[in-house]
């Protein structure tokens, strides 16, 4: 065995690897136990192009669109989503947003990327769903800036963490609706003024932890389109399948 190896060892023996969301046991780092796994409803199978979102039928090759989809206007071209948002992975989500569970970025990359990967050719732009700078401050650290800079790490693509600002402090959007939330967002994101430009003719794949109406994203594609992006695209760590 090498010294390396002995190490490792070691400190498994000292610091066993925990399960992200309950702290069990489990065999390897950054995983979750067997009872968490079969909690999490990862996404899979057909599903909407423009969200994510699981819908009925068997894939023949097609995009296909949820009915949300065809009802809303969507800013972006296409869009996909690693968890359904509830019951476990609403837990992961919300440690990683309020729980200072930074460290769930890195795994919750690793779901992201198995998602978009339809969406990683050419190689995008990777850009995340900026905070206001009052909230950066209080929370100390942008959830969807940590999960844009692990993704576009594992896909081996470029990524600006400060290509788009909120310049507008808009109040919680939880329990609004959707027309509140597109008031609200109307003018309150913008390109940066110097790292927008960055944008141009470029493919986007914006980043962000949770898509519930879209009108967030929809904001955000709008402000990348104003600074010359070709195409914009979208994942998000989790997708609320009921408004």
């Amino acid at each position: 065995m090498t010294l390396r190896a002995r190490i490792q060892t070691a400190v498994t023996l000292v610091y066993p690897a925990r399960c992200l969301n309950c702290g069990g046991l489990v065999e390897s780092d950054f995983g979750l136990c067997s009872a968490c796994w079969r909690e999490t409803e990862f996404i899979s199978g057909l599903v909407c192009d423009r969200c994510g979102v699981p819908v009925a039928g068997e894939d023949d090759g097609q995009p296909v669109e949820c009915d949300d989809c065809a009802m809303s206007q969507r800013d972006w071209s296409q869009g996909r989503a690693a968890l359904v948002y509830g019951g476990q992975g609403r837990r992961l989500v919300l440690a990683l947003k309020h729980g200072d569970r930074t460290d769930l970025a890195h795994p919750a990359s690793a779901w992201m990327l198995r998602a978009a990967a339809a969406l990683l050719e050419p190689a995008p732009l990777v850009v995340p769903v900026p905070l206001h700078w009052s909230r950066l401050l209080r929370r100390r650290y942008n959830q969807s800036a940590l999960l844009a800079q692990a993704l576009a790490a594992r896909a081996g693509c470029d990524w600006v963490p400060d290509s788009l600002i909120r310049s507008v402090q808009t109040p919680m959007l939880e329990g609004r609706s959707r027309q509140e939330r597109t008031d609200l967002l109307a003018d309150a994101i913008r390109p940066h003024p110097r790292m927008g430009e960055r944008m141009t003719g470029r493919d986007i794949l914006l980043v962000d932890d949770v898509l519930t109406s879209g009108a967030t994203l929809s904001a955000c594609a709008r402000a990348c389109y104003a600074a010359g992006a070709k195409r914009v695209s979208v994942v998000v760590l989790a997708r609320v399948t009921a408004l």
